[in-house]
């Protein structure tokens, strides 16, 4: 019987798990769930009749090797920073993986071995990375094949609420792992923009000056993603003029979340000393006190009289905190997921433009927008591998047609699809 391994039942393994255990049936296959939480990991799979849930501390060494030896497929739901255990297993047992996380350095030292060993590591399998790769080549490939040289791409991409659900001041709500909002842009961002190169400390990316437009929502704000210079070369357009990832965000989020970065909240490095209070905490911050970004900090909490548990260690984890607060969903609340490739290519002399939008709402807080949108990618990838319609072998993202053809087709059926305007 072949077996699938999930590593990881949290938030965003809702519908992967859900889809995955459907398959398993349908296929006559068996689904492992593994989690240090079992009870969380029995919840997710419903008694599903092909599938088990485990207990599993993934940092040790016996358990984690026990349970990949049984698995045909593994998928690693885990934080980035744990990987590495499960694909040095992957390597050593000669297991296929699947992650939604970016490449990193230390996946990227185990290249050769996947090669060698004839396995697919098909990383950055999720919504983005993931979902983002495969829409934006499939429309590169189509402007490529009607001789179009593409002069311009912007790809956008962020998990919002819904906007039923859109009632507080900073139009924002935790719909997937906190930490990752308040780490992220910490290593700042590259891009190319009218042929400049162009590189952004963290302080400087929450600006949000600019404006996208998406049919039937109001207009969204964004900041630049990582190093968006890495993929020009994946996406062959290291000639195009101006090369762009970014992560939306409605302006109000923008506004409030620079004076955080500028007062230095989301500092993950400095300790904190207890008892300490929130106020006193954020004193740095009212030098960045605007009209404009008032509200959103009063209502985080900021200026609270309440001490920061003891449990937080930096002001990071303080931010965390009140993010997990005061920005939680609600259990009937519904996400948004919303993604914007933006186009200018010539051919033979004439310019034209095209644009690809993604809308999709969550269901409530645990079947939600994000969850659909990291996990279906991946499920469908272990089916594919494991029917033998996916041969491809070594390390990769999915930026291959063999890989996003049978993918985003799935994904429509799925519910997933995007909107094109050539013009």
């Amino acid at each position: 019987m072949k077996t699938i391994l999930i590593i990881g039942a949290g938030k965003s393994s809702t519908v992967l798990i859900d889809y995955l255990a459907r398959k398993a049936e349908l296929n006559n296959w068996r689904l492992i769930v593994a989690d240090a939480d079992v009870s969380l990991a029995k919840a997710k799979i419903k008694n599903a009749k092909f599938s088990q849930a485990v207990a599993l501390d993934v940092t040790q060494d016996l358990q984690r090797e026990k349970l990949i030896q049984k698995a045909h497929v593994v998928i690693s739901m885990m934080p980035p920073a744990l990987h590495y255990l499960i694909a040095r297993d992957c390597v050593e047992f000669r297991k296929h993986l699947l992650t939604a996380s970016y490449i990193d350095e230390k996946i990227r030292s185990l290249k050769d071995e996947i090669h060698q060993r004839k396995l697919l590591f098909l990383c950055e399998m999720g919504l983005d990375p993931g979902i983002d790769h495969m829409s934006a080549m499939s429309i590169i490939d189509r402007i490529r094949e009607n001789n179009g040289e593409i002069i311009s791409f912007r790809s956008h991409c962020g998990g919002l609420v819904a906007p039923e659900n859109d009632d507080n001041p900073w139009r924002y709500k935790i719909s997937w792992n906190p930490r990752n909002v308040v780490l992220a842009g910490t290593a700042g961002a590259e891009f190319k923009e009218n042929g400049e190169h162009i590189s952004r400390k963290y302080h400087e990316l929450f600006e949000g000056k600019e404006r996208v437009t998406i049919e039937g929502l109001d207009p969204l704000a964004f900041y630049p993603n990582r190093d968006s210079l890495a993929y020009t070369k994946l996406y062959q357009l290291k000639d195009a003029a101006t090369f762009l990832r970014t992560t939306l965000r409605y302006p109000p989020f923008m506004q409030g979340w620079n004076a955080i970065v500028q007062a230095g909240l989301s500092n993950d490095q400095i300790p904190l000393s207890h008892p300490l209070r929130f106020e006193d905490w954020s004193a740095p911050i009212r030098s960045f006190i605007t009209d404009q970004n008032l509200v959103q900090l009063s209502f985080l909490g900021l200026f609270e009289d309440a001490l920061i548990p003891a449990s937080c260690k930096t002001g990071a984890d303080a931010l965390q905190s009140l993010l997990e607060t005061k920005l939680a969903m609600r259990p009937a609340d519904k996400d948004m997921v919303v993604m914007l490739h933006e186009f200018e290519y010539e051919v033979q002399t004439m310019r034209k433009s095209v644009q690809s939008s993604l809308v999709v709402e969550g269901q409530d807080a645990t079947y939600t927008a994000m969850a659909k949108t990291v996990g279906l990618p991946l499920g469908i990838a272990a089916c594919l591998l494991l029917n033998g319609q996916l041969e491809l072998t070594g390390l990769h993202i999915p930026a291959q047609r063999q890989i996003y053809q049978p993918v985003l087709k799935e994904l429509e059926e799925e519910g997933i699809c995007f909107k094109e305007k050539w013009t």
